[in-house]
């Protein structure tokens, strides 16, 4: 569900999806998620209506346990700006970062 609202902010700001993965097919877990964050040079996590900013040098454990879902996989959506991660769903931080990026 969170997914299907996430393209839909997309497709409002007209955002072109350089790559795509089916988290159902394509799950990231541990070394291969924290791979992809540790190059990262925001990390904005979506739990509810609070949105943790972490930054790759907080520490393997901390961003993982942030952006790891229960299933131990990357929480879905994830949304890689430039060097710049959304994890989860708030649509307020899409809005607000995909409006800074048109505005770039």
């Amino acid at each position: 569900m969170s997914c299907s609202r996430a393209q839909a902010v997309l497709d409002a700001y007209g955002a072109a999806i350089g790559a795509y993965a089916d988290a159902g097919r394509e799950a990231l877990a541990g070394d291969a998620a924290w791979l992809l964050m540790a190059e990262a040079s925001e990390i904005l996590v979506a739990k509810g209506k609070k949105v943790l900013r972490l930054e790759p040098q907080a520490g393997r454990e901390t961003v993982l346990a942030a952006v790891l879902g229960r299933s131990g996989t990357l929480r879905a959506p994830t949304l890689r700006l430039g060097k710049r991660f959304l994890v989860g769903w708030s649509e307020a931080l899409y809005r607000e970062y995909l409006a800074a990026e048109q505005q770039q």
